[in-house]
């Protein structure tokens, strides 16, 4: 199939503008402005790219959550004792892994920009796989320090990756719910974890204890996942190895409507600059980063619950339910921000009711009321779900690769900077009912709600501007030069949504509410 759309003699047309091919989307090269898309063919050729990108991330996202959060298990198998960690030591266990995430997130936004999304990822988690399996040998604070921030490190190329992959192949409608399904994930990370730390308490091995066969087992499943990224997840819809040349061009044709293209490997300073200076872009991080002082739950959820007053092998069984509710309410969340009326503010909104009144009764309920307490814990598991939304909105709010690769380090710095410093709430001496920390809880929760609204009205407000302004742009006329085998040079038209326009500057660009 012939992918241009437009050729014309060397000298351009009157009033049309040259660009470089290295300015422009990857896309741009196989798009084709004469191709109409049946929506018959376009849903097969959706179904086709779930099925080939979804079981990959999925068992990526899966693992990645399980590996981070197996010091959350550990602590009741055995790993404080085994390692001789105090409380101040095993917080900050959980905190190294995050500020290693914020120091290094922006540095693989880069990586991610630059090289191939799905073979960077792939080796980020082969490394992260070594280094897991080596928790096994550590013996003292310092060991699992270092193994740990090794883990921070890789982490920071997995999520921004998903995102940016989630936004290559699939439209902003469909984005929210794709991004649902790896990201609920979690939930059946946290039941796998369960029944696995449950498996291996009853192991009996001298000298190797049972947290030290949970990192040894999930590492090898890591690295298997490690293997399988390499060698079967695509880079681009330009260039994936399952695709068709003609199914290429229809998957670049039906993402058209983002008006965000899919890459672009030169990064631009003007992007960079452009998103540093957007309020926009910081309401969002300021967001990640209250919601996520809430995760901090993750870490400490096994020790809050034997706190209530169960035993070792309750506390391991019960921590499956966690992984229930959290599928629950991420997949409940991802449904209601799919319903037009609704959106994705509304929604992250409404999962943050239910979180709120559970916080409020795990701190009024008596301690005698075991039960109560542990489902109010429950409860304040929805507020997991509005962060969940949020990821799969941001792909919607920015265009330009630089500006959303940047947009989304930022964000992730945040979200990493909240994660970092949410642990330290958790002190020995607020043990057993954790007061001040689910106070804290409470507040973080009330707050990220209320930031929500605004950053909608923000958003909300900005298209109404556009809608209402005569003001136009010039983007409709713009052409590439190839040179051909025979050495002739021909013009190729640019279609304005390939253009690698920022949603600034594409006066067309409309936010998602």
């Amino acid at each position: 199939m012939d992918s241009s759309s437009e050729h014309s003699e060397k000298r351009p047309h009157p009033g049309s503008v040259a660009v470089k091919a290295a300015d422009v989307d990857v896309a741009a090269q196989l798009a084709n402005s004469n191709v109409t898309l049946d929506p018959e063919i376009a849903a097969k050729l959706r179904r086709k790219i779930d099925w080939h990108l979804m079981p990959l991330m999925c068992l990526m996202y899966l693992m990645t959550f399980a590996d981070k959060t197996t010091l959350g298990q550990a602590a009741v198998l055995g790993l404080q004792q085994g390692a001789h960690l105090t409380q101040n030591q095993f917080n900050w266990l959980g905190s190294i892994f995050y500020f290693s995430y914020l120091l290094f997130e922006y540095p693989q936004n880069l990586a991610l920009q630059r090289f191939p999304v799905g073979k960077w990822m792939a080796i980020n988690i082969f490394v992260w796989a070594i280094a897991l399996m080596a928790h096994a040998a550590c013996k003292s604070f310092g060991a699992l320090f270092a193994v740990r921030f090794i883990l921070g490190l890789c982490e920071g190329a997995i999520t921004p990756g998903f995102m940016i992959v989630t936004s290559m192949f699939y439209t902003r409608e469909e984005q929210n719910k794709r991004v649902g399904y790896w990201f609920l994930m979690n939930g059946f990370a946290v039941i796998f974890l369960g029944f696995l730390a449950f498996g291996v308490l009853h192991t009996h091995t001298h000298n190797f204890m049972p947290w030290q066969w949970l990192m040894i087992i999930t590492g090898l499943i890591t690295l298997v996942t490690a293997v399988l990224f390499w060698f079967f997840f695509p880079d681009s819809p330009t260039t994936a190895s399952f695709l068709t040349i003609e199914e290429r061009i229809l998957a670049v044709e039906r993402v058209k409507i983002n008006q965000a293209g899919v890459e672009n490997k030169h990064w631009k300073r003007a992007q960079f600059i452009s998103t540093i200076k957007d309020p926009k872009i910081w309401l969002l991080a300021l967001f990640a980063a209250v919601s996520n002082i809430i995760n901090s739950l993750i870490v400490q959820r096994q020790i809050i619950v034997k706190l209530f007053g169960f035993n070792t092998i309750q506390t391991t069984l019960l921590g499956c339910v966690d992984g229930v509710v959290e599928i629950l309410t991420i997949w409940a969340g991802v449904t209601l921000a799919g319903y037009k009326p609704i959106g994705r503010a509304y929604a992250g909104f409404i999962m943050f009711i239910p979180a709120i009144l559970g916080s409020i009764l795990v701190n009024t309920l008596p301690s005698s009321n075991k039960v109560g307490l542990l489902f109010s814990y429950w409860l304040t598991i929805f507020a997991i779900t509005p962060f969940a939304i949020s990821l799969g909105w941001i792909s919607s709010l920015t265009a330009g690769h630089t500006r959303r690769t940047t947009a989304n380090a930022i964000v992730l710095v945040a979200y990493g900077l909240g994660n970092a410093v949410g642990p330290f709430m958790w002190k020995k001496q607020y043990q057993p009912r954790n007061h001040v920390p689910w106070a804290i809880i409470a507040a973080c929760t009330v707050a990220s709600a209320l930031l929500l609204l605004i950053i909608r009205y923000v958003y909300a407000a900005e298209n109404k501007r556009r809608e209402a302004s005569m003001e136009k742009d010039n983007y409709d006329d713009y052409y590439i030069q190839e040179v051909q085998a025979d050495g002739t040079v021909v013009e190729k038209k640019v279609d304005r949504e390939f253009l690698d326009l920022t949603d600034v500057e594409n006066k067309e660009f409309r936010y998602v509410l």
